[in-house]
């Protein structure tokens, strides 16, 4: 199963927490929207990363969910599944996320060249794998939508490809 995090700002940004988390796999997804924690109440907020995933301070303030149901909801979503993300700082986030529900980290994700490794993957290979996951058509910035990019490029990398294309679906507070 594949996760991302959209976030306040990257971390070279300021000190960053975790807006909006997505999960995909088998071709559906889910996303939750993370109401900010009041202890990231002085934590840092782009106009840049506003502008990539289209997420407005006030919107996560009004349409998110409290850390700790976000953190519930995702740990019975993930079910003890192999968590993939194309980005070493989902782990920081998905961290931000269970500190802030006063939870221990409830799982640890892998970085997808982990799989390209084991798949012994070359280049050619994972140059498709990514031709076949822009094709899908996913909201790209989002992350439900990244989730199921990455999860249509792990599938085409693995060889579960089906002519299926994803359905994004269970979307809390789109």
């Amino acid at each position: 199963m594949t996760i991302d995090f959209e976030a306040s700002c990257l971390p070279r940004h300021g000190r960053s927490f975790p807006i909006e988390v997505g999960i995909a796999g088998e071709g559906l997804a889910r996303s939750w929207l993370i109401r900010p924690d009041d202890s990231w109440e002085s934590w840092d907020w782009t106009a840049e990363a506003e502008a990539l995933h289209g997420l407005s301070r006030e919107r996560i303030r009004q349409e998110g969910q409290p850390a700790g149901i976000v953190l519930a909801e995702l740990v019975a979503a993930t079910a003890g599944r192999r968590m993939i993300a194309d980005s070493l700082i989902d782990q920081y986030w998905l961290d931000m996320l269970a500190q802030a529900a006063g939870q221990a980290r409830p799982f640890r994700i892998e970085h997808v060249s982990t799989l390209f490794d084991e798949q012994g993957a070359e280049e050619a290979r994972i140059a498709a794998a990514v031709i076949h996951a822009d094709g899908q058509g996913s909201m790209r910035h989002r992350a439900a939508g990244d989730a199921l990019w990455l999860a249509a490029l792990v599938d085409h990398l693995c060889g579960h490809v089906s002519g299926a294309q994803p359905m994004l679906v269970l979307m809390a507070a789109q």
